[in-house]
């Protein structure tokens, strides 16, 4: 049995120069459809064509191509890294929030791949 319940839902996280642009991109060659641009975060969000899978445009001077970082989504943040923590499970610094929106923690696997948790703060708002 798992020591946290994961959602059906996922983020790949990618990092890209310009959101905007990159939005526009994924839109015209691939028909995502925009769900936000977060300016105040450097975030932007689209829905691809499978259900379930949310494609994050996060915004970097310098991106990192081929670096994409799965985000699974949890009801309960808190209490799921505590389980993984718990577990041996690294976590790098502490939970992230942005108010009324989102709360994050990065983790590592056991080759450092780095994967995230996400709680979506707007189900409850």
């Amino acid at each position: 049995m798992p020591l946290v319940s994961l959602e059906n839902t996922i983020t790949l996280a990618i990092s890209v120069r310009d959101r905007h642009a990159s939005a526009e991109w994924y839109s015209d060659k691939l028909g995502f459809e925009l769900i936000h641009h977060i300016d105040e975060a450097g975030w932007s969000e689209m829905t691809t064509k499978t259900d379930g899978v949310t494609l994050g445009l996060g915004e970097q001077s310098e991106p990192s191509p081929g670096n994409s970082v799965p985000v699974f989504g949890v009801a309960d943040i808190a209490s799921a890294r505590a389980k993984l923590e718990a577990a041996g499970v690294k976590f790098d610094g502490a939970t992230e929030t942005i108010e009324g929106m989102v709360s994050t923690a990065t983790f590592y696997d056991l080759d450092d791949n780095a994967m995230m948790l996400a709680q979506d703060l707007t189900k409850s708002a």
